[in-house]
């Protein structure tokens, strides 16, 4: 099958990404100034990660002056399903993609680029995807941009309301799943439960908010790998 490789069509497919990245970026350049970074650093951030919930967790370690350990791991648990969706993408590869492409598309493969990549019919070549990046590698770094000024010119009651935004997206991300897979959902629950009793408990309470994440998300994780493994169908035909 031919491979896809028109830089149009990827900068028209990336657009819709474009459009949702720059209100979610706007959400975390509110939240990332009210936790004490600077515009630029806020910026330079989303321009270099590109991860909204590895961000959004990096913030507050960032600002209480957490450990480089602390903020390597908490990486590390957050964007390890990363490494599985290259593994995935790299199949869809075309020919004109070299070593060199291919390091520059692992940085930007985000969940909705994944997705539309994925989508396409064929093998994808490096024009392509070029397209499908840059346009929401724009709208990622603009909406960081225009929301981290905006948290310094705002008043303090609506960049409360606004900096909501993110946890609401977070919150839409995951409803769905647990909607349909009720595993899901107490994994889910097992996470908040546990993040209450770090919370909560004087004796844990004083465990850095990084660690916390990745305690919590481990040990949900593991306890639902365990006894609720994902049944896979395997299709012989």
């Amino acid at each position: 099958m031919k491979e896809n490789n028109s830089f149009l069509k990827g900068i028209i497919d990336g657009l819709p990404i474009c459009f949702g990245y720059l209100s979610v970026a706007f959400a975390f350049g509110i939240f990332a100034t009210g936790q004490g970074l600077t515009v630029l650093e806020s910026v330079v951030m989303s321009m270099t990660n590109m991860i909204s919930a590895g961000q959004l967790a990096a913030v507050p370690i960032i600002a209480t002056g957490g450990g480089i350990v602390e903020l390597a791991l908490t990486q590390f648990i957050i964007n390890l399903r990363y490494s599985l969706m290259s593994v995935s993408l790299s199949q869809k590869l075309g020919k004109s993609v070299r070593l060199l492409d291919r390091f520059i598309i692992a940085f930007e493969n985000t969940d909705e680029i994944f997705a539309v990549a994925s989508g396409q019919k064929g093998t994808v070549g490096k024009r392509y995807f070029y397209g499908l990046m840059i346009t929401p590698f724009l709208g990622w770094s603009l909406g960081t941009l225009l929301g981290a000024v905006a948290g310094n010119i705002l008043p303090q009651i609506v960049i409360s309301s606004l900096g909501v935004a993110i946890y609401g997206m977070f919150i839409a991300i995951v409803v769905p799943v647990i909607k349909e897979e009720k595993a899901t959902a107490l994994c889910v629950i097992l996470a908040i439960a546990l993040s209450c009793v770090f919370y909560y408990l004087p004796i844990l309470k004083g465990i850095p908010s990084g660690f916390v994440i990745i305690i919590c998300s481990v040990i949900a994780s593991a306890v639902f790998a365990y006894f609720a493994p994902v049944s896979e169908e395997v299709d012989y035909e």
